[in-house]
């Protein structure tokens, strides 16, 4: 079931999170710019919510399902191309972006699969794709789960991916991957610091896997 609704209803509460996590923001923002920095142009966010990471990046385009939070997108991003649409279907021309951009999405999607094989579709060959998540094997994707099962708005309509299943899922969807980096090394009870993205150690609060289209295509 689309979660659109939720976010349409909250968006401005979801948005204030950059606000009161200053510090871990900074932190994800930064590991996903490093990351795009090394794919192609155009570049498109699927899942773009409010536009807090594709106006750092400087997305060309963005998709996302709630009216919503592509209102305050488009306050933060007027230049760029924002349409509404869902992940699994998305109302864009195959092979015409140099990067998809997918930032804490495939846990509020349907079917995240196929989020993944469509944007293989709309990737250029060569293409990258730049997903991050909040893996449910670490501390934080365990604290998370605690939290939606304590009721929490967000989380509790969530369903945070493992960091193997990730990588299965983007693999099968046609990707090779190239690069796995992460950022909060610290617990979500602990005092956040600036820290640099680092390769997995077992424990990352936020990961971001860099994968190039390949040829052979999605595993059906």
């Amino acid at each position: 079931m689309s979660t659109a609704w939720l976010f349409d209803a909250l968006g401005e509460r979801y948005d204030r999170w950059y606000e009161r996590h200053k510090l871990l923001a900074v932190l994800e923002a930064t590991l996903v710019s490093r990351m795009v920095s090394k794919g192609s142009r155009p570049l498109v966010e699927v899942g773009v919510g409010t536009g807090f990471f594709a106006s750092r990046v400087g997305a060309e385009a963005g998709i996302d399902p709630s009216m919503s939070m592509l209102g305050i997108a488009r306050e933060r991003m007027p230049s760029s191309l924002l349409v509404a649409g869902r992940g699994e279907r998305l109302p864009l021309r195959s092979s015409s972006f140099g990067t998809v951009l997918i930032v804490v999405t495939l846990c509020f999607v349907d079917d995240p699969g196929e989020v993944l094989r469509e944007s293989w579709r709309i990737l250029k060959p060569r293409g990258s794709l730049v997903s991050c998540i909040v893996p449910g094997d670490s501390s934080w994707g365990r604290w998370y789960r605690k939290l939606g099962k304590e009721g929490h708005p967000f989380y509790s309509h969530a369903r945070f991916l493992d960091r193997g299943e990730h990588l299965s899922l983007i693999e099968d969807a046609g990707f090779r991957v190239v690069e796995e980096l992460g950022v909060l090394s610290f617990p979500p009870w602990g005092e956040p610091r600036l820290e640099e993205p680092r390769p997995w150690n077992g424990d990352l609060g936020f990961i971001c896997v860099r994968a190039l289209k390949s040829l052979k295509g999605p595993k059906r």
